[in-house]
């Protein structure tokens, strides 16, 4: 898993969920907004949404962590066998 690849599962996560403004899961992931002037100006936007949304990502990952399921994505491999 890359920084990018965790940013990808958060934006899908927090996108799926239906509970945050598209605009605002964009803001909290760092993509700018390609108006320059807006951009220099907009440093809080949807600032009490973020910070919701990043109570609710903390809370979601606690969960994950307490009951998730691991999945081995490589088969085991076995020593002792011959192929």
């Amino acid at each position: 898993m890359t920084a990018h690849g965790f940013r990808a599962a958060a934006s899908s996560m927090l996108n799926e969920s239906g509970k945050w403004s598209g605009d605002a899961i964009e803001r909290q992931l760092a993509h700018a907004d390609p108006d320059e002037v807006r951009r220099a100006y907009a440093r809080s936007d949807f600032w009490p949404e973020r910070v919701e949304m990043m109570k609710w990502w903390a809370d979601y990952l606690v969960t994950l962590k307490a009951g998730g399921q691991i999945i081995n994505l490589r088969p085991p491999t076995n020593a002792g066998a011959r192929g």
